[in-house]
This record gives C-alpha cells, sequence and structure tokens, in this order.
C-alpha cells in the first residue's frame, strides 16, 4: 500500500512540476470537458435535440442531459437537467413528447417530457435497465428492452447448517458460456427480451420469449402491427457469436418470423417509409478478423435481396431511410474520418461529408451521430483536433457549428495542432496513414522528446479528432506520433485482413516507419523515445520491446501477452478462439505463441511499466501479471499499476484518465536520459 501510494504522489508530482504555462491543457482540466451526442431531429428541421455530457468533478462520474438548439444556433436550451444520467432522446411520432431514459431516482427508468407544457413523467418502474427505446408508429406506446432474470437454483445444498449459524458464503455454480462480461462483471443468468409500456404509464408487458437474447434497433411494419429485429435465436448461439438473422414480431400474438437466413450478421433493420422495402446492414461471415459491412435491401414484395454498397470498399455503421424512400444515409470510416454518404435504392452512392467528430472521450477514435430531416438537412456530431464533439447543421450544402460546448473549457488554451502524415511501410511498401501533435510553443529548431501512441482493437481507427490523452502528453512538452498501422479498419478489407491470423507481425514495422519518419524531420531526441498503447496497442507496445531496444521507457496498457491464456480467460472468448487464431490453443500452440509477447521477453531490455484495471474482463489482469514477473525474473526495470474498480474502459471515470496519463508521463520522465 505504501509503495502504490508514494507511486501515485510521484506520478502527479512529476505531472506538475513539468506542467508548463497555466495556459496549456492540464489533468484538472479533463473535468471541464463536454461533449455532444445522440442527435435527434424534428421532421421539419427547425429544432435539434442533443445528449449534452460533462464530468461531474465531485462524483468523478460523466453526467449527461438533454438540450435543444435551433438551426441558427442562437437558441439552445435545457430540456433536463441534474447531477444525472439522461440519454436516449426519441421523438414520439408526432413530435408533440420527447422519451428518454433517466438515472435521476437511482435507477434507469423511462420518461416522456411534454414538449409544449414542459411536464416530465417516469412512466416505467423498472427492476432492469431499459435500452432501444421506440415508439409505436400511433405514439401510444413505446418498445423497449430489458434483462430478464432467470431462475437458478444451486445443485448443491448443504445439509446441517444450525439455525442462527454463521457459515461461509455458498459457492457460486457457473455453466453458462458467457458468465462474465468486461464493464459489468460475473453475469446473472438470463436473457434480454422486448417489452411494450404505454406512453402514459403502466406495467411494461414482455413480447419476446425464449433463451436468446434480444435488443438493439427495431422499427416497425407500415401497419404498426408488427416490427422488425435482429437476434442470434439459433440453439447454439453462444458458440457463434456473430450470428444474427432479421426476425419480424407481431404485436397481436407475440409470434416471431425468420426473414433472413444466411451464415452471418443481420442487423439495424430499417423498413422504409411506404412499407415497401426493409433495409439491413450485415456481411457473409468467412471467419476472418474483418469484414465490410454492406447495406443489403430486400424487397418485402417480391422477396428479391440486393446488395447496395457492394462497391464501397469500407464498412458501414448506422442507416437511416430519406423521407421519401428513394434512399438511405449512412455512416462509415474512411481513413480515419467518418463520412456520411446518401445511397439511392440503385446507383452510386453520394458523400455528404467527412466531418462526422468522435465523440469517444479519451483517446482520438473515429465515430459519431447524425440525423437527417424530411428536406434532407442533417444534423451531426461535428468534431476536429482542438474541439470535442459540438453539434452542427449541412444545410443547402453548408455546414454550421450550432454549439460551442467548450469554448469556456479551451478558448484560452494553447492547444497542440495535429498534422497527418503519410507514410510507407518499410516491410512492403504499403502506405500507412499517421498524425502527429506538436507541443504548444513548438519550435522546429529544437528538440523534443517522441511518444507513439498505439491505438486498440487492433482492428479499429484513429483519426484527426480531439484527444484529451494526446493533448495532455503534448502539453508536457512531447511531440506525440499516432497511426493506423495495417489492421486498422476504414481503409477497406484487405489492409484491415492484412493481420488476420497474422498479429502482431509487420504493423510493427509500420510504426517503426512512422517514428522514422518522424526523427527525419529533424526535432527529435532520439534519446528520448517512449512508446505507449492500450489493448491491442498494448499488445504492439509489449512486442515491441521485445523486438527492438530504441526506446528509453514503454507503457503497456492493459495488455494481452500470452494468447493461449487471454484466449481461456477473456470475456468474450468463443470469437477470439474462431476468428483471431486458425483453431483451438491446444491444437495450435506454436502458432499462438509466435505470437505472444511473452515469448520475446528475453529480449526485452525496455524499462516497461504495465498499467491495467483490476476488473478488466476483456485483456484480464493476470496477463499484466505475467508479464511484470516475467520482466521481474529478467531482471527488467518494471512497475505494475493497478487501477482498482476499473474494466476495460479504465477512462471511464475522468480520474483514472487523470490517473493513467499521470502515471505514464512519470515513467517516461523517470527514464529521460
Amino acid at each position: 500500500m505504501k509503495f502504490k501510494t508514494s507511486l501515485a504522489l510521484l506520478a502527479a508530482a512529476s505531472f506538475y512540476s513539468h506542467a508548463g504555462a497555466s495556459n496549456t491543457f492540464q489533468l484538472e482540466n479533463v473535468f471541464d470537458l463536454e461533449y455532444a451526442n445522440q442527435i435527434e431531429m424534428t421532421k421539419n428541421g427547425d429544432t435539434i435535440y442533443f445528449v449534452r455530457n460533462r464530468m461531474d468533478i465531485k462524483s468523478d462520474r460523466k453526467v449527461s442531459n438533454i438540450w435543444s438548439v435551433n438551426p441558427d444556433g442562437k437558441t439552445m436550451l435545457p430540456l433536463t437537467s441534474g447531477v444525472h444520467m439522461d440519454y436516449s432522446p426519441v421523438l414520439s411520432p408526432d413530435e408533440t413528447r420527447l422519451a428518454f431514459i433517466s438515472t435521476r431516482d437511482g435507477s434507469s427508468q423511462i420518461y416522456v417530457k411534454w414538449l409544449k407544457t414542459g411536464n416530465v413523467a417516469k412512466i416505467s418502474n423498472l427492476t432492469q435497465s431499459p435500452g432501444g427505446l421506440t415508439w409505436t408508429p400511433d405514439g401510444k406506446q413505446l418498445v423497449f428492452s430489458q434483462f430478464v432474470p432467470a431462475k437458478s437454483a444451486s445443485p448443491v445444498s448443504l445439509p446441517g447448517k444450525p439455525e442462527g449459524a454463521k457459515w461461509a458464503e455458498p459457492a457460486k455454480y457457473i455453466d453458462d458460456t458467457y458468465y462474465r462480461a468486461d464493464g459489468g462483471g460475473y453475469s446473472e443468468k438470463g436473457y434480454r427480451h422486448f417489452f411494450i409500456i404505454s406512453a402514459t404509464g403502466g406495467n411494461a408487458r414482455q413480447l419476446s420469449s425464449g433463451d436468446f437474447d434480444h435488443g438493439g434497433a427495431i422499427s416497425f411494419n407500415e401497419q404498426g402491427d408488427a416490427f422488425y429485429f435482429s437476434a442470434n435465436r439459433y440453439e447454439d448461439n453462444e458458440l457463434h457469436p456473430t450470428e444474427s438473422e432479421i426476425y419480424k414480431l407481431s404485436l397481436a400474438d407475440r409470434s416471431i418470423t425468420q426473414i433472413t437466413d444466411r451464415k452471418g450478421p443481420d442487423s439495424r433493420p430499417k423498413v422504409s417509409p411506404n412499407g415497401r422495402y426493409l433495409a439491413y446492414t450485415g456481411y457473409d461471415d468467412k471467419k476472418t478478423n474483418y469484414e465490410n459491412s454492406d447495406i443489403y435491401l430486400l424487397d418485402l414484395k417480391s422477396g428479391k435481396t440486393s446488395v447496395l454498397t457492394a462497391d464501397l470498399d469500407r464498412s458501414v455503421e448506422d442507416i437511416k431511410w430519406d423521407d421519401s424512400g428513394s434512399g438511405l444515409y449512412f455512416s462509415y470510416d474512411s481513413e480515419g474520418k467518418t463520412h456520411l454518404a446518401y445511397q439511392p435504392r440503385s446507383g452510386k452512392h453520394k458523400v455528404i461529408t467527412s466531418e462526422i467528430g468522435s465523440v469517444a472521450f479519451g483517446r482520438p477514435y473515429s465515430g459519431g451521430d447524425f440525423d437527417v430531416s424530411e428536406d434532407g438537412e442533417v444534423a451531426f456530431t461535428l468534431a476536429d483536433t482542438q474541439r470535442p464533439a459540438d453539434v452542427a447543421l449541412i444545410k443547402r450544402g453548408k455546414t454550421a457549428r450550432l454549439t460551442q460546448l467548450n469554448e469556456d473549457a479551451l478558448g484560452d488554451k494553447e492547444l497542440a495542432k495535429v498534422e497527418e502524415i503519410w507514410v510507407k511501410s518499410s516491410h512492403d511498401g504499403l502506405a500507412i496513414q499517421g498524425w502527429i501533435a506538436y507541443p504548444p510553443g513548438f519550435d522546429k529548431n529544437k528538440k523534443y522528446p517522441l511518444v507513439l501512441e498505439i491505438h486498440g482493437g487492433p482492428v479499429a481507427n484513429y483519426g484527426p479528432h480531439f484527444s484529451p490523452e494526446v493533448q495532455l502528453y503534448a502539453a508536457k512538452g512531447n511531440v506525440v506520433l499516432y497511426m493506423n498501422p495495417r489492421g486498422s479498419d476504414s481503409y477497406g478489407k484487405e489492409f484491415a485482413q492484412t493481420i488476420h491470423h497474422n498479429y502482431p507481425s509487420n504493423d510493427f514495422d509500420d510504426l517503426m516507419t512512422g517514428v522514422d519518419a518522424v526523427i527525419n524531420k529533424g526535432f527529435i531526441d532520439e534519446s528520448k523515445l517512449f512508446v505507449t498503447g492500450g489493448s491491442g496497442g498494448g499488445v504492439l507496445t509489449a512486442w515491441i520491446v521485445g523486438h527492438t531496444d530504441r526506446f528509453a521507457a514503454a507503457v503497456v496498457a492493459k495488455p494481452v501477452i500470452n494468447w493461449i491464456s487471454f484466449v481461456l480467460t477473456a470475456d468474450f472468448y468463443p470469437f477470439f478462439a474462431d476468428y483471431w487464431f486458425p483453431g483451438k490453443p491446444w491444437d495450435n500452440i506454436e502458432h499462438y505463441m509466435k505470437r505472444s509477447p511473452i515469448s520475446y521477453v528475453g529480449n526485452v531490455k525496455t524499462p516497461t511499466m504495465l498499467l491495467t484495471g483490476e476488473s478488466d474482463y476483456r485483456t484480464p489482469i493476470s496477463e499484466t501479471e505475467q508479464f511484470y514477473q516475467a520482466l521481474k525474473l529478467q531482471g527488467v526495470d518494471t512497475a505494475m499499476v493497478r487501477i482498482p474498480n476499473a474494466s476495460h474502459g479504465i477512462t471511464a471515470r475522468p480520474s483514472n484518465l487523470m490517473t493513467k496519463v499521470a502515471y505514464i508521463q512519470w515513467w517516461f520522465d523517470k527514464h529521460s536520459k
């Protein structure tokens, strides 16, 4: 305990002692940040509703409320307030009410706000958290999903316990395939099911049944007497984690009809405004590490299915019909940016914007939200390297930022400027994209430390988005390099599949090529090269120190060190075993160990610290402990930082983001020559 406390004080002291001018972004400024997400726009585009997220310094939690903004950005009004979570706003069909979920009474419940009067009512009294709120077409009811616990009895009961005796806590009997989940802990037996509740309150009635999970986006048919949804209702569904089909559930008799039938995931069903077509996303499952998700169109009259985005070598995310039913708006990532495009029922898609901004909090991942009016006006989250997500509007081809949520927090700050770079990998000349963040007051005639920060996934992507972590490293006087090495998405299927059964591998060469390119610019002190990354980035960081001694220090965050132990302890293990490897560990031991950083620990000389949440079930802390103890046995300078009660998403609590960055910077400072 004394060791951990003193280390924490040293880390904080190190960060503050080198903090620099107060006009740069500092640790405590994390609590000043806000961002917008969950966009909901009226049909005529006169009002845009959104969730406004901020960090509460007293509870050390994100809190959120629902706000509205007009298309000119001049009027921004609160619909809810309070130090709690209000989220998932959904307009009623006649747009007179707004349903949402709130934790204001201590649990997640469904609320409705009457927009003309301002009245708010809690309409549910649920024992489990609801999700996926959807109005019925007549506006009289709401459909949602929630977890339904199953009866569970222990197969063993102990005899002879005297009345009033205090015996040990009973053993926990587990026989489920998925028995614990990152961020949720050990799972209770049961399944998610659909429910329906009156929009004026009352008891919720269960619609679906069976030992299957139901949830996600639903879409009603034209008559409003049935809705489409996606689920994996196969008997062996737990061992086939990517499988799902589109189903239709009748409200009258609760019967369920299967609509699609193929090997692969079908999801996000959306019925066209005239009820003629059903659009959905999916792909043919080939048990690869990555496949592009396309838009499929089912003609409900003829039964014929077509693929609308076959010519797009990118993966489709959200989809939304236009008001006429002539086509769909959809989002996808390309070269580190989230794009919005329009796809007609026949013909080629047209890009509307590439400026949809990230709603991630921490590192510069892509993603974002959008909604479209009946006239084709687009409201979306707009973010860049200098600001977290605001609300923006595209009207008559022009983009306007409607909110300025962080001007009070960042308007007087000198932030790191971010520059895009492309390099050709030393391995095979493959084009690799990256970004350089320059410290405030950068002078090209001086020498700076370089921090290589590596994204997780491994199939994910960074982009030109605001990142508190990158800004904090830069504020300490570091040049920061982040890249999308091979295996990242947003560059097409072939690029992402280069690491299929081959990770880590030449992504190492891609990253080293980027480091060399920045060094060649002439302003890097080569004695102060540092590397860090989390999750997949932690894997690559551990791999790097096992393959080169060029870095002065490394911090490996929430890594996988041994692929065999990972597959046999991680929460989503059926997927990892079947999609990331050619077979089960015991049949492919050599392959697993060849790709495991633990196999190269004998080469490590770089001072390497490890940092992981103690409640991480995605990359369990036992992975961290293996590498820590191996490094100790090798005599390598090492330390282990354990974040209490933190899951894989360490930065879910703002103070943990601060802790993570402070420890990493302290380790780098300690090993600066």
